[in-house]
This record gives structure tokens, sequence and C-alpha cells, in this order.
């Protein structure tokens, strides 16, 4: 069988038109104490968000709010004129199957690049040829830097393309304003060690002026008691 396979411009990039969500963390432990810590993070996170978007250019922002399923329409569109061209190319060169190694990509809509594969074949009298490369991503990702390949971090449309930036200019306001969390955290409990250190040298300094003046006061009776010793001699 011979197969037309469509590889689309970018598709060995680090990034495409969605970053992969975050999978949702471990369940929260029992203690009342556990679940109140982590509520309180995750407000913290939310708050860092949204201080690390209010610094973006409105044109990230924008790009950033792009509603989920109008994002999934717009590659689908893709995918369709892409597999329509490979289709066509395959009927001219006398292919009678197309494939794609798009889906080797964690960050491609999957499931619809198959059915615009299917779909695609099935309007050219073609056979599907679809396989979730998306195991071998890393060793890809690894071969075609090896290889000296060209490499981009956007999936290959302008839209993409500004997507990318802005996620990237989330990400780096976010690493900054969690150090500026961690730097006020650190100060603050700097100061109160310094705070403890304090208090312990006053309480040493208050110990020392004791003991100095009760060694005054021995001294001062041994004084006494001596000169009363000469006094009762000389008598």
């Amino acid at each position: 069988m011979r197969v037309a396979r469509k590889e689309v411009a970018g598709a060995t990039g680090a990034a495409g038109p969605a970053e992969a969500g975050r999978e949702a963390a471990g369940a929260a432990g029992p203690a009342e104490g556990t679940a109140a810590a982590t509520k309180a993070e995750a407000a913290a996170e939310t708050e860092r968000e949204a201080a690390a978007l209010a610094t973006l250019d409105p044109r990230l922002r924008a790009a950033l709010a792009v509603d989920p399923d109008a994002r999934a329409a717009r590659c689908r569109a893709c995918y369709r004129l892409r597999f329509e061209e490979a289709a066509r190319y395959a009927v001219e060169h006398g292919f009678d199957a197309i494939g794609t190694t798009l889906s080797v990509s964690p960050y491609q809509y999957t499931d619809v690049i198959e059915e615009e594969l299917d779909r695609a074949a099935a309007r050219h009298g073609l056979d599907s040829v679809f396989r979730d490369f998306r195991p071998y991503y890393d060793e890809a990702t690894r071969r075609s830097r090896e290889a000296g390949m060209y490499r981009q971090n956007f999936c290959g449309c302008r839209l993409s393309d500004t997507e990318a930036q802005a996620e990237r200019q989330l990400r780096k306001a976010m690493r900054a304003a969690e150090r500026a969390a961690h730097a006020a955290e650190r100060q603050a409990q700097e100061a109160k060690r310094a705070e403890k250190r304090a208090e312990r040298q006053a309480y040493q300094d208050k110990q020392q002026r004791k003991h100095a003046i009760l060694k005054a006061m021995r001294k001062q009776m041994k004084d006494q008691v001596k000169e009363e010793n000469r006094e009762d001699e000389r008598l």
C-alpha cells in the first residue's frame, strides 16, 4: 500500500495551538489542615496568575482568552485544508492511502486529526492510515534536534504563534511573581529571626548587667568587712 503522508509545518515543534492542561493533583488527605493549606495555595496561585495576566500586552491577554471550542474549530479547519491537499496529491500520484505525522504532538487535537484524516480519505476514495505517535514525541524531538532539523515553538499559523508567545510570557510572569512572593516570605522570616536575635541579646545584656551589679555588691560587702576587721584590730 502506498501512503501519502502529510506533515504539517511545525508538527515536531515543542508547542501547538493549546498547551496540555495540568493534571489534577492527587486527592487531598483526610486532615482538615492539609485541605485548608491546599485551598490557600490554590488561592495564592490564582492570585499570582491574575497578577501575571495583568502585566501582559492586551493582544496577548486576548489570545489567552480564546474559547477552547473556538480554538478547536479553528484547528479543525486547518487540518481539513491540509488533508484535502494531501488527498488530492495522493490521487494524482497513484497513492491509495494517506496518513499524517501530525499526531506525534501531544499539543494537537488528536481525535480531530483522526476524524479529518478519515474524512479526506473517504472523499477521495483512499484508505486512511492513522497512528497515534504521541508516545514517541520525546524521541522524535530528540532525533530532530540531533539532526539539526528546523523546529518552531508554535503550530504553524499566525494565531498559534501569538498564543504560544502569550503562554510563554504568562509562565515567565508567574515565575517572577512566585520568586517575588518567596522573597517576601524570606524577608518576613529573616525579620522574625532578627527580632528573636535582638530579644535574646537584650536578655543576655540584662543578665550581664545583673551579674555585674551583684559582683559589685559582693565586692563592696567584702571591702566593708575588711574595713571593719581593720577597725577592730586597731581597737
